[in-house]
């Protein structure tokens, strides 16, 4: 019998190392599938063009081509020659004109200066990117959230939802699109848009408010209690 015992004490270093090797494998495999479910959230409203998922639940690829805009009508342009400019000498409009000649951007969330951020805005909620409703960005004393306006030959709607520090103190528009590539399509644009239906500047001195340990947060929010006194009181409380 001993020579069964010395045969199996010799084998058992190489059992330990298999076994030692198969909890590893097994380790790898769990750590692989956590990270696929908390990655996969992320990449469904942020991902590819491919499949696009929403809010609203549209999901369907888009192209350069189905950026259908029509260019600013030349009435437009000639009109807002005479009007004061902002830093990237585009007009700057009144509240009462909703018809504007403006410079537009592009952004997604997967970016390196708004990836901390993932899909969500700066009111909280999901971006948004349906064949009806699409989010933007913007200095909020320009367009106060939740300002919707439709872009000349795009039948979607646009609502103003976020804001960038890059666009603090201009009338740019920075348009949401769910993919670097589909945002390098969008480029830089002058286009021509139509406010549908003003936000709202108290909600935005609400927000804002509690933001202020950021520069650009308190400029947005010092330029709208320029503009509306009557709001200084909300942005103390």
């Amino acid at each position: 019998m001993q020579p069964s015992v010395e045969k199996n004490s010799r084998h058992e270093p190489v059992r330990r190392s298999l076994n030692r090797f198969k909890n590893t494998i097994i380790h790898m495999r769990l750590t692989y599938l956590f990270t696929l479910a908390v990655a996969l959230p992320f990449f469904a409203s942020c991902g590819s063009a491919l499949k696009i998922v929403s809010g609203n639940g549209y999901s369907g690829g888009r192209s350069a081509q189905d950026f259908k805009v029509t260019p600013p009508s030349s009435a437009l342009i000639a009109a807002a020659s005479a009007k004061p400019k902002d830093k990237h000498s585009m007009p700057v409009y009144s509240f009462s004109e909703r018809h504007r000649v403006v410079r537009t951007t592009a952004y997604t969330c997967s970016e390196d200066d708004h990836i901390v951020y993932g899909s969500k805005n700066a009111t909280g909620t999901a971006l948004r990117y349906s064949n009806r409703v699409r989010s933007a960005a913007a200095d909020w004393s320009f367009y106060p959230v939740g300002t919707v306006f439709r872009v000349k030959g795009m039948p979607e709607l646009y609502v103003v939802d976020d804001y960038g520090s890059a666009l603090t103190g201009t009338g740019t528009i920075d348009m949401y699109q769910p993919s670097k590539e589909l945002m390098n399509r969008w480029g830089r644009r002058n286009v021509e848009i139509s406010v549908v239906q003003w936000g709202s500047f108290n909600r935005s001195v609400e927000i804002l408010s509690a933001r202020t340990k950021h520069q650009h947060c308190r400029q947005m929010l010092a330029n709208i209690t320029r503009q509306r006194p009557d709001l200084a009181k909300v942005a103390t409380r």
